[in-house]
């Protein structure tokens, strides 16, 4: 995956860096949806965090899920691409589907649940919920950008 490409006739004083990411929109056959509450903020968001050097794709949010919940998944598509504007994150988000294992916080997570979409968007802000909503429409992968708070619409 590329994730930066140089032009040399682009004279730039700093060289742009991202952080990749992946997050696993697990949902049930009920149609609810996994979701932790994070120890360090207190907010609600799926299940994720930074994709080492060496893992592919799939093997991190497998690996995210399941120590931030205690949920084995099965990945089945990439469902969106979003990029923080104002941190440099790019966030690669996957449908999962449960595959074992029990719910658990960790170190991480104060709170695992399975929401539905309606609870979904009352919990988390925009910028989380719409990952998580975007995973049950199959009309993706959706790319998006925010700012961390708000999504900036794509003129």
């Amino acid at each position: 995956m590329l994730l930066y490409m140089s032009n040399s006739a682009q004279k730039t004083t700093s060289t742009p860096l991202h952080s990749v990411s992946v997050a696993g929109a697990v949902v049930r056959e009920d149609g609810r949806l996994l979701a932790i509450r994070r120890a360090d903020n207190g907010t609600w968001e799926l299940p994720g965090g930074v994709l080492e050097l060496t893992e592919s794709p799939e093997a991190g949010v497998t690996r995210e899920v399941w120590e931030e919940t205690g949920i084995r998944v099965e990945v089945e598509e990439l469902t969106g691409v979003y990029k923080n504007t104002t941190r440099g994150v790019v966030a690669l988000v996957f449908r999962c589907k449960p595959a074992g294992g029990e719910e658990r916080t960790s170190a991480e997570s104060t709170a695992v649940e399975w929401l539905t979409p309606e609870e979904i968007t009352t919990r988390m802000t925009e910028v989380y919920a719409i990952r998580l909503l975007d995973a049950l429409d199959a009309k993706g992968p959706h790319v998006r950008s925010h700012d961390g708070r708000h999504l900036i619409t794509q003129q």
